[in-house]
């Protein structure tokens, strides 16, 4: 299976390649027939010893244009032609996938919904009799291009978790958790709620996790193109959510921005391909949950 997808990938990268090429090389005919190569007449003013050119013919010679010798164009201007090209059908390529990643959002969240809706009426239910509180916690997060949006959530944390600490992140054995918080958190449960964010285009399935703002202002000073993250809609789930633990430290959020600017450096439908049944396996086994 792992050789059949390889091959795949490399007959694919092959296409795009060839086609590359060959819009190249004919843009760069088409340059090249369309330059003229014939000699022209260069009119100019010309004194001889014993040849007198009455004013009449001067002002004509004046009047008619110039004309200069055409010459084929320069090898590294036919080489910056065809990376801007390549440039445009790369950028076609992207544009065409973000619109197949909004509308694969839209059809993942729909059945999302529509599937987990026994879960979500029992989670409710739990969150509910467990705690007092509202079941779905709302939360101010920093989305796409720095937009502010409320993220949902299953309420995990007793109401007025955060009223004498402020705003920190969460930790092991968080004692701020409900009866029920904790398993909600370690299989995920809590995040279903975030499928209607998704379908309200705040968010997309895949992408980075969607930070606080007051976390987000001090990041931005203390990481290097932190910013960069939110070029793209965050995620419910992402490359640092299934490779790397909550954030708990500086450090952990250091590392998990290097995952974040790998995935908007690569991606594309295989990547998205694997990071969703990377998460599937960390669902079920409840890797990295705090």
């Amino acid at each position: 299976m792992k050789n059949l997808t390889q091959k795949i990938r490399i007959i694919i990268i092959a296409i795009v390649v060839s086609f590359a090429t060959v819009m190249v090389a004919a843009t760069a005919w088409a340059t090249l027939s369309i330059v003229d190569t014939h000699d022209s007449h260069v009119v100019t003013d010309v004194k001889h010893e014993n040849l007198i050119v009455d004013s009449e013919t001067a002002e004509e010679a004046v009047e008619e244009p110039v004309k200069k010798k055409s010459r084929a164009p320069e090898p590294s201007t036919l080489a910056l032609f065809g990376s801007g090209l390549l440039g445009m059908i790369i950028s076609f390529v992207r544009k065409t996938y973000y619109l197949a990643k909004r509308a694969f959002d839209v059809v993942v969240s729909i059945l999302a919904v529509i599937f987990l809706s026994p879960l979500f009426l029992i989670t409710a239910i739990l969150v509910k009799i467990t705690s007092k509180g509202p079941i779905i916690y709302t939360q101010v997060r920093v989305g796409k291009d720095g937009e502010l949006f409320k993220i949902f959530k299953f309420r995990t944390m007793r109401v007025d978790a955060e009223k004498e600490t402020g705003a920190v992140w969460a930790v092991q054995n968080d004692n701020r958790l409900t009866p029920i918080g904790g398993f909600l958190r370690r299989a995920h449960i809590d995040e279903i709620p975030q499928f209607f964010n998704v379908l309200r285009g705040e968010m997309s399935v895949i992408g980075p996790r969607p930070e606080r703002p007051v976390f987000v202002e001090k990041l931005k000073k203390d990481i290097p193109d932190y910013e960069k993250r939110l070029a793209v809609k965050p995620g419910i789930t992402g490359l640092a959510q299934v490779w790397h633990r909550y954030d708990e430290t500086i450090e952990d959020v250091k590392k998990k921005i290097k995952y974040d600017l790998l995935y908007i450096k690569k991606i594309c439908l295989w990547t998205d391909l694997r990071i969703m049944l990377r998460t599937v396996r960390v669902i079920f086994t409840g890797e990295g949950a705090r």
